[in-house]
């Protein structure tokens, strides 16, 4: 996600270990418009990578919401070059929409020779073309409880109010032991250092376990912010963290719990009809050279099994709530054949 082609926030990197930063530009987007850049169809457009984790949240919400007709996508190059994010799959390597070819160009009209690495998700403000935020952790939040009058009817409701400060609460340790810890993982260079941050996954991982093996969902029994939040790191954990980050007790697929689970949501509309393992595997395996530098893309593992059948639908739960699933993905959104099971 970052300029130090990470797909993941900011990032730093100490003579061990891994940090990464908070996200400059935390402008929000609010249905009364307090920070100046109010809730308005037509008037944002989100930049994301498929292949990265953080930008994937937002692609989950947005589907979820029903926010496409009023929130226009960008998909940028998994590969990045020296400015970072490019827009080299559309004609002509420039955002049909903006009008730019890195998405530094926003940054750079946001603030000019803006030290900090290029992230995504990227909110821009189309008419002037200006990066308004890059809060990863905020974003899909706002989506869900700011974007309202957007919402399609029957979206669900992923930040429900009885039940936030749970969410909260699972999303603290989720973000700290898998979400970032995933990177600690991959990214630590003292033996000492990544047997801590591989540990640190592993045991949340089998808290989780132990909570999803009585109940569907993480929180209450419909989906919410929480479940995004994990199914992010866990559709991508066999394929790119297992091997290339070493985080290898044991795989996903071991794990008849986490893998119902995981494979559950996969095959939610809106969740898995957003993933690119093609964009992810080539992002992980031929940008980070430090870890990977023969730039070698394993063929594995096999993609069919993410549309096996799952049974945690035995565990009762609503996915929407009262709401009701997400419609076919826009045209022109759908992922390439290549990226999918």
């Amino acid at each position: 996600m970052s300029g130090d082609k990470e797909a993941g926030g900011n990032t730093a990197y100490g003579r061990k270990a891994f940090r990464r930063s908070p996200s400059h530009f935390a402008d929000r987007i609010t249905a009364d418009g307090r920070d100046n850049w109010p809730v308005a169809a037509g008037r944002y457009r989100l930049v994301v990578s498929r292949a990265c984790p953080w930008a994937s949240r937002a692609l989950v919400s947005r589907r979820l919401l029903g926010l496409e007709d009023a929130l226009s996508l960008a998909v940028v190059d998994p590969i990045q070059d020296d400015r970072s994010w490019r827009f080299t799959l559309d004609p002509d390597g420039r955002d049909p929409v903006l009008g730019i070819r890195h998405l530094a160009e926003a940054y750079d009209r946001r603030e000019t020779g803006y030290p900090g690495g290029v992230s995504v998700p990227a909110l821009v403000d189309v008419a002037s073309g200006r990066l308004v935020t890059n809060d990863y952790q905020r974003i899909t939040l706002d989506l869900a409880t700011e974007w309202t009058a957007l919402h399609r009817p029957g979206a669900p409701d992923l930040y429900p109010e009885a039940h936030r400060d749970e969410i909260d609460e699972v999303m603290a340790g989720v973000y700290e032991d898998v979400n970032n810890g995933v990177y600690r993982t991959g990214f630590a260079t003292g033996q000492a250092e990544y047997e801590k941050a591989c540990t640190g996954v592993f045991r949340r991982l089998e808290l989780l376990t132990a909570r999803l093996e009585r109940q569907r969902y993480l929180v209450g029994d419909t989906i919410t912010e929480a479940d995004i939040r994990l199914f992010t790191t866990l559709v991508r954990f066999d394929a790119v963290y297992h091997g290339h980050f070493k985080c290898n007790r044991w795989k996903l697929a071991e794990s008849p719990v986490l893998w119902g689970y995981v494979r559950d949501l996969f095959q939610t509309p809106g969740f898995g009809d957003t993933v690119d393992f093609d964009h992810i595997k080539r992002h992980y395996y031929q940008v980070h050279t430090g870890i990977n530098p023969t730039g070698i893309v394993p063929l594995g593992p096999d993609l069919s099994g993410w549309l096996t059948p799952h049974h945690r639908e035995e565990l009762g739960g609503r996915p929407f709530g009262d709401g009701t699933p997400p419609g076919p993905v826009p045209a022109g959104e759908e992922v390439p054949a290549r990226g999918r099971p």
